[in-house]
């Protein structure tokens, strides 16, 4: 079977949206990576298996798939014929990080009123001049979503997550320097420890090594910018990268195609 790899991509004008993804992959994984948004998932044709927080999970057809912030995970095709998915990224307008362990523990929701809602959200978002009811419909989506999240902290409780404070303030200096980097020295000296002790640090807390997880960020920059308009040239120094080369490389290996042919998705938009 021929390799299919079909996005479109855009930011609607509602509130807490980030983004819009829709995509169709019948080959492509997705390497670790993470998002500091919300991943609201549906599959509506073949399944994705993934890993998140070390443990392997799937995306059934009549599941809604919710991925927390911060947390790294991956995605393959868990079906011959790959999948077809509708993705909205959120911020936390509407889910806050007090969920993050819930949404952790069982991120896969089988509830078929909350898969009608999602899916009626998208309806909503790709026509034109109804940001109204897909403002609406979302924050329907958002309440079922924290009961459902909430109902699952009280059957099992969990202690916040804390990570260690090394790994954290690594963290943090990754993402203040986003753009114009960080050495692994440098870091080290800030936070006062061996480089090696911190790469070893931070890999065992967030599942990925630093230099993973800054590329994993500064891709999630480049989509936000690819979005506003700006050409994969001007993406590429605005989001950290050396290069259109350097930019295209990770970007492909992250989301699937190339900046240039996923800024054409923005098509789709209404």
């Amino acid at each position: 079977m021929a390799t299919r790899q079909e996005v479109s991509a855009w930011r609607p004008a509602v509130t807490g949206v980030v983004e819009v993804f829709h995509a169709h992959f019948t080959e492509y994984a997705y390497p670790m990576h993470v998002h500091d948004s919300w991943t609201l998932l549906i599959v509506d044709d073949g399944a994705v298996r993934y890993d998140l927080d070390r443990h392997e999970r799937g995306t059934p057809h009549d599941t809604v798939t919710l991925l927390p912030p911060h947390v790294p995970h991956n995605g393959s095709p868990a079906t011959p014929d790959g999948f077809r998915k509708r993705v909205l990224y959120l911020d936390s307008t509407h889910l806050g990080d007090e969920l993050i362990g819930a949404a952790v523990d069982r991120p896969d929701l089988r509830d078929p009123q909350l898969r009608l809602r999602v899916g009626q959200l998208h309806g909503a978002l790709v026509r034109a001049g109804e940001e109204f009811e897909a403002a609406s419909r979302l924050a329907l989506v958002a309440e079922r979503l924290r009961t459902r999240l909430r109902v699952r902290m009280s059957e099992v409780p969990r202690p916040p997550r804390v990570d260690p404070p090394l790994a954290r303030q690594l963290r943090e200096l990754l993402d203040e320097r986003l753009v114009d980097g960080i050495t692994l020295d440098e870091a080290a000296r800030l936070v006062h420890a061996h480089p090696a002790h911190l790469v070893r640090v931070f890999s065992a807390a967030f599942g990925m090594p630093p230099h993973q997880y800054l590329t994993a960020r500064r891709v999630d920059r480049a989509r936000r910018l690819l979005l506003d308009g700006l050409a994969p040239g001007e993406v590429a120094t605005a989001a950290g990268f050396y290069d259109q080369a350097h930019l295209t490389r990770h970007f492909r290996k992250l989301v699937g195609v190339p900046p240039g042919r996923y800024r054409l998705g923005r098509g789709f938009s209404p």
